[in-house]
């Protein structure tokens, strides 16, 4: 096997004010062309793994122990300089939300610009990459957008902005946090066919991150499954689908709908809440919702 581009062994995110644990001992690598996908419920720590790999942690969080290896750069102990040289050149992030990840008072070619000029870029090679850029992601008339505000524009549209953003220095890593969370269907599809095709052109690896297995079906060649702050289970694609091992990944897929089911019988739900991180001890945390716990899972 070659090399693995980025490498992440026991990381643990806590408060920093109380030590509460949010992310607890996770560890996985992502070798080079590989996409990665990373599922769960809401609070089950993908995001803040996500933003520890860019140095991007909330205020009042941080990564306590563990490392991020990449090529030879541990980013969590790396300057503040070496991550700035390193974000959206080498790794990029397509944020969660395309209504509030732009800025409402700038033009959106002077945002990507920006992005350009923090590294090196002359105004006139970053405004002929930012036209190229737009034009890559399928956004009619790129001039015309370059001059527009992110209001003028429908949340597919921004999200393709968004996609663009992080696409326009080639980075060797795509990181998605649920970038069609707040996308109608039709839309989802398109952007999903779009990350696809662009990552087909450039042999990009990818991490994306989503509450839903379906997504990544079609998109990933493994899977991580994330519950209460630590990894429940890793596999293939195929592996995760048809003979998932651990209850939590059985019951994310029994909750999904079936295209097959013409009696569209009630959906299985799996009963109760996500534990906060910090309760859970030596225990599976996934015990107290699960029907198939027994004694040795406590």
């Amino acid at each position: 096997m070659s090399k693995s581009l980025i490498k992440i062994e026991n990381l643990r995110v806590e408060t920093s004010a109380d030590h509460r644990t949010l992310v607890d001992g996770v560890s996985f690598e992502i070798q080079p062309g590989e996409a990665l996908g990373v599922v769960g419920e809401s609070g089950s720590g993908k995001t803040l793994t996500a933003l520890s790999i860019l140095g991007l942690l909330p205020r009042g969080v941080t990564a306590q122990s563990g490392s991020i290896q990449f090529q030879d750069i541990d980013l969590l102990t790396a300057s503040n300089e070496e991550r700035r040289d390193i974000r959206g050149q080498q790794i990029s992030m397509i944020y969660q939300d395309p209504m509030t990840a732009l800025n409402p008072v700038m033009k959106l070619g002077k945002q990507l610009e920006e992005v350009l000029e923090a590294h090196g870029l002359d105004f006139d090679q970053a405004n002929t990459a930012v036209f190229n850029a737009l034009q890559d992601v399928g956004i009619p008339e790129p001039e015309r957008a370059m001059n527009s505000y992110p209001h003028e524009f429908s949340g597919g549209m921004r999200q393709r902005v968004m996609i663009a953003m992080a696409l326009i220095l080639s980075p060797k890593l795509l990181i998605a946090d649920e970038p069609t969370t707040a996308l109608d269907v039709t839309i989802q599809q398109q952007i999903l066919a779009l990350v696809s095709e662009q990552r087909r052109k450039s042999g990009m690896s990818m991490l994306w991150i989503t509450h839903d297995l379906g997504v990544v079906a079609n998109l990933v060649d493994r899977v991580i499954v994330m519950y209460a702050g630590r990894i429940v289970e890793v596999g293939t694609v195929e592996q995760i689908f048809t003979n998932p091992q651990h209850p939590y990944t059985a019951g994310l897929l029994a909750s999904l709908p079936k295209s097959v089911d013409k009696n569209r019988e009630r959906l299985t739900a799996i009963p109760g809440v996500p534990p906060k991180p910090w309760l859970v001890e030596n225990s599976c945390p996934f015990n107290p919702r699960c029907d198939r716990a027994t004694v040795e899972c406590s």
